[in-house]
């Protein structure tokens, strides 16, 4: 979510490679009438209406909605603008900006990994980044005449492990949510200030103190982008090569990366308001057709709707897409579990909000209640700093892709999507 959240091989390798079927052609879903589905055409058109009247009051610049249940895409819809300053509309192919929705592809990749036993959940950070034995966890000490706290640098009571950065217990921190000692070394250490690969942002994040004792508290963090390194290390693989061989080209997500290369493509690129850029996080859009070396698993990658689509409707199936088997669907569950329980202590900007916990890269629902919207137990979603949000609903059978670049209507329109989608399921 920040800065670039202007953000968010050996031979066996290479021979699986060369054995591995071509990548799959990018395909829409199939497609069917909300009412063969089990939802009301009529009310899924007040939503579109709703986005076009945004539209048109200037609160967003366009968006693409796209709504599937039981296999099948029953809404689709385009509306607005690609670029605010310009003339064309927007296209269902737009290519956004995600931030945050990179972290359920770079959990899916971690527990590929899992899988093919190359990683641990229980594996200790350091030993793929063994800079991170020596990390230690800062404990603010009040000063008792009132002036600035002060630091102490203490060892933490276990190591952080890779489930801990799958489910935001590392203690690592980005930085911008608390005003604290640790949260301040982080500004100050312009972790993002020089165009650095993966492997070296995580020798300066591992330099900076834990704000946390790992495993006890849920922070929001760089966790994502460790872990990306992580995968790195454990695959001998490019984050994005990895991405792209077991992910992005197998499900057939064309668009799918963390920079548009080709220069046909620019103009595809989404884009906010002038005065919709930034997100109030010492952060402000990126722009993805410039390359940069770093490939932020937390938060780099740009994608279209039905990119995503296919991303998460390979979840909802278990695990399957096409005939083609990604993750075991024991895998999917565990992934979606809640992965906190009471131990873990949320801190008071605890993100996924009241009925929800953490599993491996996704907010899981716990209580059908206590939220502000609704959904069933065991809805897992995510959403980005741009405006993108995804949910799915494995016992409605449903999911939602909405992509949207506006940082300042982000959380609008997870709550109002929501309210009107589940207010069309008629049976």
């Amino acid at each position: 979510m920040m800065s670039r959240f202007t953000s968010l091989i050996g031979a066996g390798w290479l021979a699986a490679a060369l054995l591995a079927p071509a990548p799959a052609l990018a395909a829409d879903l199939p497609k069917a009438t909300p009412e063969a589905e089990g939802l009301s055409s009529e009310r899924l058109a007040r939503i579109t209406a709703t986005l076009r009247a945004d539209v048109d009051a200037k609160k967003i610049p366009g968006a693409v909605l796209l709504v599937a249940r039981h296999g099948k895409v029953v809404q689709y819809e385009a509306v607005g603008k690609l670029d605010p300053a310009g003339g064309a509309p927007m296209t269902r192919d737009g290519i956004f900006r995600i931030y945050s929705m990179s972290k359920p592809i770079t959990s899916v990749a971690a527990m590929m990994l899992v899988e093919d036993g190359k990683l641990k959940l229980d594996d200790p950070v350091d030993k793929y980044i063994p800079s991170f034995g020596d990390v230690k966890v800062g404990v603010e000490k009040p000063d008792p005449n009132g002036g600035k706290p002060t630091l102490d640098l203490v060892a933490p009571r276990r190591k952080i492990t890779v489930q801990d950065l799958l489910r935001h217990t590392s203690g690592l921190s980005y930085g911008f949510f608390g005003n604290t000692v640790v949260k301040g070394m982080y500004d100050d250490a312009r972790l993002l200030a020089e165009d650095v690969d993966n492997a070296a942002f995580a020798e300066k994040i591992a330099k900076l103190p834990l704000a946390w004792q790992p495993g006890t508290t849920w922070e929001y963090s760089h966790s994502t982008d460790i872990l990306g390194r992580v995968i790195e290390v454990a695959s001998g693989q490019s984050l994005y090569q990895f991405e792209k061989q077991r992910i992005l080209d197998p499900l057939g997500m064309k668009d799918t990366a963390f920079y548009v290369h080709d220069a046909s493509q620019f103009g595809r690129v989404v884009e906010p308001f002038a005065d919709d850029r930034n997100f109030g996080l010492h952060a402000d859009f990126n722009d993805p057709r410039v390359a940069q070396k770093w490939e932020s698993g937390g938060g780099g990658m740009v994608s279209t709707a039905m990119d995503y689509a296919r991303f998460a409707q390979m979840m909802l199936n278990g695990g399957t897409l096409d005939g083609k088997r990604y993750l075991s669907p024991k895998t999917v569950a565990f992934m979606t579990s809640d992965h906190l329980g009471p131990a873990v202590v949320r801190t008071p900007l605890y993100l996924p909000g009241p009925g929800h916990s953490f599993g491996l890269g996704f907010a899981v629902r716990t209580s059908t209640g206590e939220a502000p919207f609704p959904a069933d137990v065991g809805t897992f979603w995510w959403g980005g700093a741009g405006g993108t949000y995804f949910w799915i609903d494995p016992k409605s059978d449903l999911f939602v892709v909405l992509m949207l670049q506006s940082p300042k209507q982000r959380v609008y329109y997870r709550t109002l999507l929501q309210d009107m989608i589940y207010a069309a399921v008629t049976k």
